[in-house]
Parts: C-alpha cells; structure tokens; sequence
C-alpha cells in the first residue's frame, strides 16, 4: 500500500484519514483560552498525547495565520518567564463547527463500509474467507 504506515510483521497501517489536531485545539480553545502547555496535556483527553510539542505550536501558528486564534503574552499569570496565551476567535469558532461537520460526513462513511464489511464476512463467501481464523 503506497503511503502507507507498516505494523510490525511488514503488514500496512493507512495512515490517518483525518488530521485530528486541528479540531482538537479549536475545541479545548472553545472552552477558554489557555495556554500552549495546557494544550499540550489536554491532548491526550483525545488519543492525542506524546506529539512533540513543536508540531501543536506549529499548528497553533498556522491557526493564528488563518486567523483561528489569537495569542497573546501571559506576564502575570505566570510564575516564571511570560507564557504565551491562546484565543479562539469567531473565524475559529466557524472553522470548528465546520470540522465538526466534517467529521459528522466521513463518520457516516466509514460506519457504512465497516457494516458492509461486517455483512460481507458473515456470508463466508470467497478466497479470502477461511473459518476459523477468527475473523
């Protein structure tokens, strides 16, 4: 499978469909402005913990870039040097909903193909159903 991530055995593992970090940052910014420490220990609340922490500051660049969110420096919030602080704006209030909307569609399709999927197994018909090898 081209592109694809490899398990261990030299199976493949597609990659993720969705890029999940996205979201995730817009919806924790949803419920307050925070920090990028913060962020970065709330991601594992969504399967998300352990990213080196440059990919989340870069995403939440791009987001300022896109005008998703806003950031400021924390100077008296902090007890060591100021930590920077993060905004969701109304642009990014929008781009969540759309995400949402988003993942709302692509859940509805890979619902459906994993119940063909499922349908499709369960007739046993076909090179590549063998009993007993519990599939």
């Amino acid at each position: 499978m081209p592109g694809g991530r490899r398990w261990r055995g030299g199976r493949h593992c597609p990659g993720r469909a969705v890029r999940m970090l996205e979201p995730v940052l817009l919806l924790l910014l949803h419920h307050g402005p925070a920090h990028g420490y913060t962020l970065l220990e709330r991601l594992d609340e969504f399967g998300l913990g352990g990213p080196d922490p440059s990919v989340v500051y870069r995403a939440l660049r791009d987001m300022e870039d896109a005008e998703w969110v806003t950031s400021a420096w924390d100077e008296k919030e902090s007890q060591g040097p100021p930590r920077r602080v993060y905004h969701l704006t109304a642009q990014g209030d929008e781009a969540l909903s759309a995400w949402v909307r988003n993942l709302e569609e692509a859940r509805g399709a890979i619902d459906h193909l994993l119940g063909a999927y499922r349908r499709h197994m369960e007739e046993g018909q076909g090179e590549h159903h063998k009993k007993g090898e519990g599939r």
